[in-house]
């Protein structure tokens, strides 16, 4: 067993390292490019295994898809945040991705994106001194995350819009009911024909393209605004709109933010409860598959709401130690 599992991980470093070792030769692009590209290709596997798993749910437990999301509403928030405390931001990316076909219920998407640590970890990890910091991070995250969760799919009773489908072209006096995917294709073709693994890899290419160009287009940004030091500027104020203005820029949708905040954080420029609220927010390139594709723009808007005011409060209780809260983690002898 232990072999097996071995084997998957050298598989799975292996698959991950070949992006970065066909694009770093290329000595005429700029870093920002390079890294862009990097991160962008790394995701390709998971975005097509996602998918491929999407065109399964929608052939075969469609008219059962109520009894999913049931479930998962269930133990969604849960499983979900301890998933995504994993350093990584790929699983935002599959979580936005099965929301938007609403796999997924509000509740499990939002605690996927409160418990994402993304790079901060390693960061942290990279620094003896804040050593300490990491596993009150983490639960700090995913507690916030399994409450938020499981309250806003009590509490909040809006409805988000199905996924928009083409209307079908079916006479009348028809009475085959067909069910259709999201590409407009009838299911009940696609498991017959190619169009079951053309429609995943199209899919895959669509998001992956969308989030190269942005990720290109934030990197060149970062690299001309400077060091950390310069965009350090922007969280000088240390009053009570610091854990709102980390929370805004956690939203901005790439895996630099979240280094970033924790850089500025070991600087000693941002407070520690800025840091929880700017990480909070910082669902990665999640955000980037919720913002395209969630056909409910009202839906998005609320959970952005919710993304940014429940993470601004949550960092000013441990910026200002609210209830004495800080005192939990001194007993382990954690300092914050």
């Amino acid at each position: 067993m232990y072999n097996f599992l071995h084997l998957i991980s050298s598989g799975f470093n292996f698959i991950t390292s070949i992006p970065e070792h066909l694009i770093e030769p290329i000595s005429f692009l700029p870093e920002f490019f390079k890294d862009a590209l990097i991160d962008s290709l790394n995701l390709l596997p998971f975005l097509f295994v996602v998918f491929l798993l999407i065109e399964i749910i929608e052939q075969y437990f469609a008219k059962k898809k109520h009894l999913l999301v049931f479930f998962m509403k269930k133990v969604g928030p849960v499983f979900g945040s301890l998933f995504a405390s994993v350093p990584q931001c790929g699983f935002s990316v599959i979580a936005s991705t099965l929301y938007v076909r609403r796999i997924l219920s509000r509740g499990t998407l939002l605690a996927v994106y409160f418990a994402t640590s993304d790079e901060a970890i390693p960061v942290l990890v990279s620094d003896p001194s804040k050593f300490n910091l990491i596993i009150p991070i983490i639960l700090i995250k995913i507690i916030v995350a399994i409450l938020v969760g499981y309250l806003v799919d009590v509490l909040v009773t809006y409805k988000a819009k199905e996924p928009l489908v083409e209307e079908l072209k079916i006479p009348v006096e028809t009475e085959i009911e067909e069910e259709e995917g999201c590409c407009h294709h009838k299911l009940s073709d696609a498991s017959k024909t190619k169009e079951f693994w053309f429609h995943p890899l199209k899919h895959t290419f669509n998001i992956f393209i969308f989030i190269l160009i942005i990720s290109v287009i934030l990197g060149f940004i970062i690299s001309k605004v400077g060091t950390e030091e310069v965009l350090a500027k922007y969280c000088l104020m240390n009053t009570p709109l610091q854990p709102l203005l980390a929370s805004l820029i956690g939203l901005i949708p790439n895996c630099a933010i979240s280094v970033m905040l924790t850089i500025l954080f070991l600087k000693h420029t941002i407070s520690f409860g800025s840091l929880i609220a700017g990480l909070s927010t910082s669902g990665g390139l999640g955000m980037l598959v919720l913002f395209s594709k969630n056909n409910d723009k009202k839906d998005t808007a609320i959970i952005l709401s919710i993304l940014v005011i429940v993470s601004s409060i949550v960092g000013l209780i441990f910026q200002y130690n609210v209830f004495n809260i800080n005192r939990i983690f001194s007993i382990f002898g954690i300092e914050i």
